[in-house]
């Protein structure tokens, strides 16, 4: 667990559930646009989540929680970081 969220191994070391702490829900556009301009690219978009590709592929629901598929924890780790200190408040 570090400051501001909780980041969870799910399944077989395959992906990591991000959970900001603080946050009911965010404007999915909003850090949507913020998580493109970091330079990943948008795929689905949708009231229910919207989806990304770059150095690693992710998830974003209403929540705020972001799925990260990866097996590099560290990968997870820089990603959540951007995540809560950039992303969730746009």
């Amino acid at each position: 667990m570090a400051e501001g969220f909780t980041m969870e191994l799910c399944g077989a070391k395959g992906a990591y559930q991000i959970v900001p702490e603080g946050i009911e829900s965010i404007d999915l556009a909003a850090v949507g646009e913020a998580i493109v301009g970091a330079g990943f690219e948008a795929g689905v978009q949708s009231r229910l989540c919207w989806t990304f590709t770059g150095d690693c592929d992710m998830t974003l629901y209403p929540s705020g929680k972001l799925m990260v598929r990866t097996e590099d924890a560290e990968l997870a780790a820089h990603v959540a970081q951007q995540h809560i200190t950039l992303w969730v408040h746009a």
